[in-house]
């Protein structure tokens, strides 16, 4: 069979779905009535930005939370509300996003980075422990692609040696570990709701906590220095602007109703490639839940060719076929800017392989009928065998 990069017909000629959907009813309501009022930002009386703090507040399991302007700051925030600064250590996962590390660099600290899991690519408990320094302050879990990181291990590492939990939460809205709401396991949790993720306002996001006196402290970093209930222009505290919009609020707060049905879907649609993928016998597997994963919200499906294969051409194979996947992160200990920074990567030979053998399913893709999870499979058996 003839694939599509060499003239041959694609397994698939209709797009996939469009990310973010269209607004629904209620989105279009409530940023209009926003818009409407003038009352555009989070600090001139509008109810939207305290609405979405509240609502995922109680989505975490938590009573606390304050919106920023883009996750990176909410880490940066959380991290610095929870007393970390220069001269202190976080110890990061190297298969994520950089802005994992970056955040801890703008917090004046140092990322450390460590290895993940060989099978599910997420931080363990042993990687923490075993980069524990006397300088180390925090830990940032990551909960990749959607899925829970083992928090029960990580917090255990975290109690044993006073270290602050920062859960990057940016992938994973809506999911849960042994029964218990990601987001409110740690110190604190932060939400991303830049374009490509499962709840969006273009830009975005959203810190939340269980303690009072760190939501105070953390509102503080996000709100100039200022201190929460006290005088405008008092600021008895070093801080920043970085609140979200009430436009952005209104947008992001009627998907809550929806982010259920749309997190089944996605579940489906996974499924369906697992069922595919076992009765072809392709040497590709997705890549399997951390244990303890009660609900994968599936921001991304990651799959695993376990056969050496010529990545960049299969990328592009895959994408000629109408099924475009995506190559991944690189290494971040591998990133000049971050090392020329301050960054310690440690050996990480996990991430090193996944780098070489893992590519993503996007979101918006698995939004799609979960029947047509064959063009999926169907593609990868047309490349793959070619």
């Amino acid at each position: 069979m003839t694939l599509a990069i060499h003239g041959g017909t694609p397994v698939r000629t209709t797009p996939w779905p469009a990310w973010p959907p269209p607004l629904d009813d209620a989105q279009r309501k409530l940023v209009t009535g926003v818009l409407d009022s003038g009352l555009w930002g989070a600090t001139q009386g509008g109810s939207a930005c305290a609405d979405l703090t509240a609502a995922f507040a109680r989505l975490s399991g938590v009573r606390y939370g304050v919106a920023v302007g883009n996750a990176t700051l909410g880490l940066f925030a959380a991290l610095r509300g929870l007393g970390v600064g220069p001269g202190d250590e976080v110890v990061v996962p190297a298969y994520t996003f950089v802005a994992s590390a970056t955040s801890v660099l703008l917090a004046g600290a140092v990322p450390v980075i460590v290895d993940v899991d060989p099978v599910d690519l997420h931080l363990t408990a042993a990687a923490v422990e075993a980069a524990v320094t006397g300088r180390t302050a925090a830990v940032m879990p990551v909960h990749l692609a959607g899925s829970p990181a083992d928090m029960d291990g990580i917090n255990a590492v975290a109690v044993r040696h006073g270290l602050k939990v920062v859960e990057d939460a940016a992938q994973a809205h809506g999911a849960s570990y042994k029964g218990r709401p990601i987001g409110g396991l740690g110190d604190a949790g932060v939400y991303s709701f830049q374009a490509s993720k499962a709840m969006t306002a273009g830009e975005g996001g959203l810190i939340v906590c269980r303690d009072e006196a760190d939501h105070e402290a953390i509102w503080s970093v996000c709100n100039l220095g200022r201190k929460l209930g006290g005088q405008w222009y008092g600021h008895p505290n070093v801080g920043w602007n970085l609140r979200l919009t009430e436009i952005q609020a209104a947008l992001l707060l009627p998907w809550l109703d929806r982010l259920d049905a749309e997190i089944a879907r996605r579940n489906a649609f996974a499924a369906e490639v697992e069922r595919g993928l076992a009765a072809t016998g392709l040497p590709v597997g997705v890549v399997p839940q951390p244990p303890g994963t009660t609900l994968d919200s599936r921001h991304l499906l990651m799959l695993r060719v376990r056969v050496p294969f010529d990545r960049a051409f299969f990328l592009e194979a895959m994408a000629a076929e109408g099924v475009p996947l995506d190559g991944g992160y690189p290494p971040l200990g591998t990133m000049a800017a971050l090392t020329d920074a301050g960054a310690r990567p440690e050996p990480c030979p996990a991430t090193e392989a996944a780098t070489r053998e893992v590519v993503w399913m996007r979101q918006s893709m698995l939004m799609d009928d979960p029947a047509h999870a064959s063009h999926l499979v169907e593609a990868l058996t047309k490349v793959l065998h070619a």
